[in-house]
C-alpha cells in the first residue's frame, strides 16, 4: 500500500501491529513493570521517578497491588495492555504474573504486548507460555549493525507470537538504521515502529552530546527525527513501518484512553471536554461551613458535591459554583485536570 498519513502526522505503509490498534482506540492500559534496564541507552525518555527504580505504575497510578492494577484497567475499559519499564524482561517472573492476571481477569481477547531489549530464547518463551501475544524488540543503537548476533531470527522462529522491532528514528543513525531493516524484513518481523525522538527531563544531555536541535519552541521532538523514519519507510514500501509522532501519542492515543477513563469515572457534577478532561468546580476554607451553607442557603443537592479530605478542597458542579462565587466568602475556582490517578491539574481559573 501507499503511504497513509494518520492524524497529528503519523505515517504507515502497511496494517497496524495489533497493540498499536487498542493504542490508537485509547484502549492500552500501560503497565510499567520495573524501571530496571541495563541497557543505558542515551535517548531513553523515561521519567527520573522511573528510570532505574524497581516500580510498578499502572498508567499514572504507582502501586503493586494487584486489585489496584486491575481497577485501573477497569476503570478505561481497558481492550489490551502494554507491558514496558525499563525492561520487563529483567523481572521475568513479575511480568509472567502479570500477564497470567490479566489474562486470567479479563479472559483471552485482552491482547498483552511487551516491549524489551533483552534478546534471550528462554525468557521470550516464558512470557509467550504465559499468554503474550506481542513483543517488540528494542535493540540497543550499538547491535543495529549486528543484528545477526542477537539471535532474534532463532526467537522469531520459536515462538507462536507476534514479533516486531521498536526503536526511535535517530537522525544521526541512518545507515544503521537502515542495516537493521535489512536484516529483519527477511527473518520473519511482523512489523516495525520507528518512534519520533523527543527530549525529556532524564535525557537533556543528548541534546549537547548529539549535537540535536528541536523541531520548534513548542515541541519536546527532535530535528531530523521524522525525515530519517519517512526516508526508510521510502526505502521499504513492502515492510510494514509505522512512523509515530509525538504528537500522535498525545493528540491521539492519551486523548482517547482519557476519553475512554473520564466517560467510566466521571462524576455526576463533572463536565467532560472534548479531550477527555475534566472541569469542576473547586473552593477553599471552611469546608464543612461551605457545605452547610451551599446545601441550606442555596439548596445545592448533596449530589453536586464531594469533600475531598485529602486535598483539602470541596469540589462543586462547575455551573453552580460559577452561579454562586461572588456570594460566597470563600475562594473558588474552575479547575481543568486529568481524569487519572495522579490528576494533572491542566488549568485554573478564579472565579472570584
Amino acid at each position: 500500500m501507499k503511504f497513509e498519513y494518520m492524524e497529528c502526522g503519523s505515517v504507515r505503509n502497511g496494517p497496524l501491529a495489533v497493540g498499536c490498534q487498542h493504542c490508537v482506540e485509547g484502549g492500552k492500559m500501560v503497565l510499567f513493570i520495573t524501571g530496571k534496564c541495563d541497557m543505558g541507552c542515551y535517548y531513553c525518555p523515561v521519567s527520573l521517578e522511573k528510570k532505574g527504580k524497581d516500580v510498578i505504575y499502572a498508567n499514572e497510578l504507582k502501586t503493586s497491588e494487584k486489585r489496584a492494577i486491575l481497577e485501573e484497567a477497569e476503570s478505561m475499559n481497558a481492550t489490551g495492555t502494554g507491558i514496558t519499564g525499563g525492561d520487563p524482561l529483567m523481572n521475568v517472573e513479575r511480568t509472567v504474573n502479570a500477564i497470567r492476571m490479566l489474562k486470567d481477569h479479563f479472559g483471552e481477547d485482552h491482547h498483552i504486548h511487551l516491549y524489551t531489549a533483552t534478546f534471550n530464547l528462554e525468557k521470550v518463551k516464558t512470557v509467550a507460555e504465559a499468554g503474550l501475544d506481542e513483543i517488540r524488540f528494542h535493540p540497543p543503537v550499538k547491535m543495529w549493525t549486528r543484528m545477526g548476533e542477537t539471535g532474534l531470527k532463532e526467537i522469531v522462529e520459536s515462538v507462536n507470537i507476534d514479533v516486531g522491532i521498536e526503536v526511535p528514528a535517530l537522525p544521526d543513525y541512518r545507515d544503521e538504521l537502515q542495516e537493521m531493516v535489512d536484516y529483519v524484513k527477511d527473518i520473519g518481523i511482523k512489523f516495525i515502529n520507528l518512534n519520533e525522538l523527543e527530549f525529556s527531563e532524564s535525557n537533556w544531555n543528548m541534546m549537547n552530546s548529539h549535537s540535536y536541535d528541536l523541531v520548534d519552541e513548542l515541541s519536546s521532538a527532535v530535528y531530523g527525527s521524522e525525515q530519517t523514519a519517512l526516508h526508510i519507510i521510502d526505502l521499504y514500501p513492502n515492510v510494514p513501518i509505522l512512523f509515530c509522532s509525538s504528537t500522535f501519542k498525545d493528540g491521539v492515543q492519551l486523548r482517547n484512553r482519557l476519553i475512554r477513563k473520564a466517560e467510566k469515572t466521571a462524576k455526576e457534577y463533572d463536565v467532560i471536554t472534548e479531550d477527555g478532561t475534566i472541569l469542576r468546580g473547586v473552593l477553599y476554607g471552611d469546608l464543612k461551613s461551605a457545605v452547610k451553607i451551599l446545601m441550606e442557603d442555596y439548596d445545592v443537592p448533596e449530589e453536586l458535591m464531594f469533600l475531598d479530605e485529602e486535598r483539602n478542597r470541596l469540589e462543586v458542579a462547575s455551573w453552580v459554583l460559577e452561579e454562586l462565587s461572588e456570594e460566597l466568602p470563600f475562594k473558588c475556582y474552575i479547575v481543568e485536570e486529568y481524569p487519572t490517578a495522579d490528576r494533572l491539574e491542566v488549568e485554573r481559573i478564579p472565579l472570584n
